[in-house]
């Protein structure tokens, strides 16, 4: 039997420079204001429910549906933000009526609370998540339920029509319908588009292929990452509960992040003028070289295998 070649990802037609810098502003100013919502909104008690074994398998998923990579980003922040909720309703209801052991803010077990509860459905709230992100993109081809159905015969899951509108209409009434999510590619772009308007010599096309593998490898080790910049923050090796619930507002920046993602790309890319990036990145957004700089490092480190010190 042949063996079977995963499909390739879209290629993104981005066209950079097309658009004025009046439009640009108000774009970046956007989404510099949902950012900042975010940041104040931000649930330090649930903190990071992105699992590794998730973004993977929602990657995946785009790439068998032929969905465009941004697609994946809106749909892990889709579904983190469902098991926050959910999480948060259950810690509700637990409390109004106690049940036998430990109560899950004790055991802290958050994760694994959320998958003892769903884990009979928790595969089709994948699929559910991605569903409603294909129809969030532009760029995308809607997956609707014949799609989504056809997928799930393919992978010998059983899986009702019913149950998959079932799942798709949960998430969107856990979430109050509120959609508004951010996207940390959109970010990227937005950044490089700001970036090669500023400097017409910026190689923002070369910077936009490697920012697309940077940024998937950051999803990926995203918890490595983070915890190296929170050791290298906090100058200590075990850093409290109250560090790490402070430093849920540095994972949750789309804005750092994304200055991040380009600052790496830009010393892959170039070395010699990856400073003059960052120095243009600091201008645009406001975040220091530093930060930046140091953002950059521990992802460096991470790529090549290098421990942080």
């Amino acid at each position: 039997m042949a063996k079977r070649v995963p499909p390739k990802e879209p290629e993104r037609k981005l066209g950079f420079g097309t658009v004025s810098m009046d439009i640009l502003s108000d774009i970046l100013t956007n989404l510099n204001n949902r950012n900042k919502s975010n940041l104040e909104n931000v649930s330090y008690r649930f903190g990071n429910l992105k699992d590794r074994k998730i973004v993977e398998y929602v990657f995946h998923l785009c790439a068998e549906l032929g969905l465009d990579p941004v697609v994946g980003y809106y749909a892990i922040e889709i579904l983190n933000r469902f098991m926050a909720k959910y999480l948060e309703d259950l810690i509700l209801r637990q409390k109004r009526q106690p049940t036998k052991g430990a109560p899950c803010k004790e055991t802290g077990d958050y994760k694994n609370l959320i998958y003892q509860t769903l884990k009979e459905k928790f595969f089709v709230l994948i699929l559910s998540s991605v569903q409603i992100a294909s129809k969030l993109d532009l760029h995308s081809n809607v997956v609707n339920n014949n799609i989504a159905m056809n997928f799930l015969q393919r992978v010998s899951y059983p899986c009702s029509k019913e149950k998959l509108l079932d799942s798709e209409i949960f998430i969107l009434k856990t979430l109050n319908f509120n959609l508004n999510v951010p996207n940390a590619l959109s970010y990227v772009e937005t950044l490089l588009e700001v970036l090669g308007h500023n400097d017409p010599t910026a190689p923002v096309a070369q910077l936009h292929r490697l920012c697309v593998h940077v940024l998937q490898f950051i999803y990926l080790q995203r918890e490595a990452i983070y915890n190296s910049l929170l050791i290298s923050a906090t100058g200590s090796p075990s850093p409290s509960y109250e560090q790490r619930a402070k430093f849920v507002s540095v994972t949750e920046d789309f804005m750092l992040l994304g200055v991040g993602v380009i600052a790496v790309a830009a010393f892959i890319h170039h070395i010699s003028t990856w400073e003059k990036v960052v120095d243009e990145l600091t201008g645009v957004t406001g975040i220091s070289g530093q930060s930046i700089k140091d953002f950059a490092y521990v992802t460096l480190m991470h790529i090549t295998e290098i421990k942080p010190v």
